[in-house]
This record gives structure tokens, sequence and C-alpha cells, in this order.
């Protein structure tokens, strides 16, 4: 008798094993890579290109920190908050385009301290209405590489993260008043910034690269950018400003092009605010450089600073060369 209860007993305990299994097994894993097309659909799990998502946000619900998503093929992917480490790829596989309108941002990072995120390919489009294209808040690093930023009424690129790294992009046709275009490097409360920005083009912006130390009391921005061009834009091609008391605002312009901008090509304006000039052009703006409320610019005396509209401008001080 006692052996035929025991017999019983064990294929129930068994099933309790099972159920007790399955309840703590997540209904579907999430991807370490996921897809996005435009047949895609946001009922699907993202897993495969066939299985491919229709947006990049349903797409991030269904990847993990770290992972990637790729897109399939041409469309349009929609608006989207990165709020992990996550990498945005289209390597060639047509336009992946991100619109918006009505002062709406394309693209905010709120990823946490240790977060790396990545956006490749992309083509981010304002629409003449949009807020800001990217706007990277928080995470330690983001890298923005082969992009298209253009037509928002904000800023392009509108930066106060720890890291931000540009390269290969054009950034153009941003901006409506007189502090707005095309890459803003802003800090608030005691943050810092490092900044590289390589082989950019910002054309036709209102401003074209304003790094802003007046919001911070801390460490400041600073900012390297170098084999790139900043042409067209409406208001000064390089700004760097501070007042006295806040963060300082310092740029390196390196093998950098600041031609045909209506203001000032390059403009140090207060007094933590330094500029270094190391084998650039300036040309045909309305004024070559400018240091103004105790500024700074810097000259390693390589530079070539002429034919400008008005006044050619002079560096405060000079480095030697090495």
């Amino acid at each position: 008798m006692m052996d035929s209860m025991t017999r019983s007993a064990l294929p129930l305990t068994a099933l309790g094993v099972m159920l007790a299994l399955l309840q703590g097994t997540p209904a579907e894993a999430l991807n370490t890579k996921s897809y996005v097309a435009a047949f895609g659909g946001d009922g699907n799990n993202c897993s495969t290109p066939i299985a491919a998502c229709a947006t990049f946000a349903q797409a991030l619900t269904q990847t993990v920190a770290g992972g990637e998503i790729t897109v399939v093929n041409t469309g349009d992917y929609g608006p989207v908050t990165i709020t992990q480490s996550v990498h945005v790829t289209n390597d060639g596989a047509g336009e992946a385009s991100i619109r918006v309108a009505s002062l709406n941002q394309a693209i905010v990072i709120e990823a946490g301290a240790g977060d790396i995120v990545s956006l490749r390919g992309l083509v981010i489009d304002g629409q003449g209405s949009g807020g800001n294209g990217i706007e990277p808040g928080r995470a330690s690093a983001v890298h923005v590489q082969n992009c298209v930023v253009r037509n928002f009424i904000g800023f392009g690129i509108a930066a106060d993260n720890r890291q931000l790294f540009v390269s290969d992009s054009i950034i153009f046709n941003n901006g409506s008043g007189t502090e707005s275009g095309g890459i803003w490097i802003v800090l608030f409360g005691t943050d810092s910034a490092n900044v590289v920005l390589d082989r950019v083009h910002l054309e036709n912006n209102v401003l074209g690269l304003l790094a802003d130390g007046t919001q911070s009391t801390g460490n400041g921005a600073h900012v390297v950018i170098r084999d790139s061009v900043v042409s067209g834009n409406v208001s000064d091609g390089i700004r760097a400003v501070s007042r006295p008391g806040q963060a300082p605002a310092f740029v390196l312009v390196e093998h950098t092009s600041s031609v045909s901008n209506v203001a000032i090509g390059i403009h140090a304006d207060g007094p933590r605010a330094t500029i270094l000039l190391k084998d650039n052009t300036v040309s045909r703006n309305g004024a070559g450089i400018s240091a103004t409320n105790s500024g700074q610019l810097i000259s390693y005396g390589n530079n070539t600073n002429n034919n400008n509209l008005g006044p050619e401008g002079a560096p405060t001080g000079f480095f030697s060369q090495m």
C-alpha cells in the first residue's frame, strides 16, 4: 500500500516542479540583435529580418541592453527614446529615416552611467518644425557616425552628456532663432563633457557649433573639431561662450574650414571661453576671428585668415610649435 502511494506521488511532484519552472521562465527572451523593416510590424518580436518590427521604439523593447538594432531596408522608423546601451545600425540597407514635426524630438538618449549608445547611417529630419534632432542627455558615451541631421527649429544635436563622438556626418538647415542651429554642447549643474567632431559638415544652420559654459559651474565643455567644414551659417560658424563664475568652454579647432558664415567665422565670448586654432582656413565670413568679453583665441601660427568681408581679427595669443 505504501509503495503504491509513493509511486503515485512522484509524478505529481515532478509536475509541480515543471509548473514552477514554467512560471519562472519569460514568455519570450529578448534579442541580442533585433531588426526593423518597412514591411515589419510592431506585433513581431524583431528577432529575424522576416519577423522585423516597424519602428525603432518597438525594436528597442525587444533588445537586450548592449544589443543591436539593424535596418533591413529603406523606411521611416519613427522617433525613439533610448534608455539603455544599444547600437542602431544601418550599413547600406537604404535610407533609414526618422521624421518628426511639431516641436517633437527625434532621438532622446536617457541611458545610465556606463551605457554606450551608437547611431549609424540614419537620416534624421525635423521637416521644418521638429524640436531637436538628437538629444544625447545621459549615457557614458554616444557615437554618431554617417548620419544626416536636418530641418530642426532647435538644434540638430543638443548634447549635455559626458562624451559625444560625431564623425562623417552632415548637420544642416537647423535653427530658427538666435540660439539655435547645428550642434550645441551645453552643461548643467557641475557636469562636464568631452566632445570630438571629426569630418563633420555644419552647413546652412543659424549657429554652426556652440560650446556653452554659461549654465554650469563644473569643468565645462571641451570640444575638438577637426577635418571639418563650417559654412553658410547665418550667425557665427564656431562660438565658445562663458560668463564670470561659470564653467569654461574650450574648443580646439584643427584643420577645419570656417567659411562664408554671415557673422563671425570663429568667436570666443567670455572670460572662460578659449579657442585654440591650428592649421585652419577662415575666409569669406562677415568677420574672421573675434575674442569678446575677455575670451581667448590662441593660435599655433599656421592658420589662414583672410578675404573676410569685415575685420579679419587677430588672435589674443600664440603657442610655439613643438
